[in-house]
C-alpha cells in the first residue's frame, strides 16, 4: 500500500465518500425538505423559482436545525468554493451557488462534485500538499493545501452524518409503532 500523503487523504475522502453514497442512494423526494422541528433551516424558492437557502453571516442562537436540501445545499457551496479555490479561481459565495432543487438533480450534482474533487486530488504531489492555501482561512494563516484537503474531508464527514441522521430519523418518525416487529 502506498504511503503517500495525497493516497491516505484519498483513502479517507473514499470511505467518507462510501457512507455518503449510501445515503444518497436511499433518498425520496420527500426527504429533502422534511422538517425534524419548527426551528429549520431550510431552502424555499423565490417568486422565479430559485432555490434560495436560509442563512445567516454568524449562526444563531440556537442553531437551526437543517433539513436534507440545506445540508445538500451547503455542501455544494463550501465544495463547489473548494474547487474554485484548488484551481485557481475566486471562490464563490454562499448566494452564488445554486441548489438544483428536491430528488435527483441534487443527487446527481453531488455526485459531479465528487468527480471533480477527485481530479484535483489525483493531481496531488506532497510538494503541493505542502504549498500555502487560504482557504478556507484567511491568507496569513500559514495553512496548506494538505490542511484544506483535510478540511474537506471533515466537512464530508460531517455533513454525512447530518444528512444520514436526518434520514433515518424521518423515515423512523413516518412509520408508526405498531408497525414495529
Amino acid at each position: 500500500m502506498s504511503s503517500n500523503r495525497r493516497d491516505l487523504v484519498r483513502r479517507q475522502f473514499d470511505l467518507t465518500w462510501s457512507l455518503l453514497d449510501l445515503h444518497l442512494t436511499e433518498l425520496v423526494a420527500e426527504d429533502f425538505l422534511w422538517e425534524p422541528t419548527q426551528h429549520c433551516w431550510t431552502m424555499r424558492q423565490d417568486t422565479g423559482g430559485t432555490w434560495v437557502a436560509d442563512f445567516a453571516e454568524s449562526e444563531p442562537h440556537p442553531i437551526p436545525v437543517p433539513t436534507i436540501g440545506w445540508v445538500t445545499w451547503h455542501l455544494g457551496w463550501w465544495w463547489t468554493a473548494a474547487l474554485d479555490h484548488a484551481r485557481g479561481r475566486k471562490p464563490r459565495g454562499h448566494d452564488e451557488i445554486p441548489w438544483p432543487g428536491v430528488g435527483e438533480a441534487t443527487i446527481d450534482w453531488v455526485r459531479g462534485l465528487r468527480a471533480e474533487w477527485i481530479a484535483v486530488l489525483d493531481q496531488l504531489s506532497d510538494e503541493d500538499l505542502d504549498s500555502t492555501a487560504s482557504f478556507p482561512w484567511p491568507e496569513e494563516a500559514g495553512r496548506t493545501v494538505a490542511d484544506t484537503v483535510a478540511w474537506v474531508n471533515a466537512e464530508l464527514m460531517k455533513n454525512t452524518a447530518e444528512i444520514g441522521q436526518l434520514r433515518v430519523l424521518r423515515a423512523a418518525t413516518s412509520h408508526s409503532t405498531t408497525d414495529a416487529p
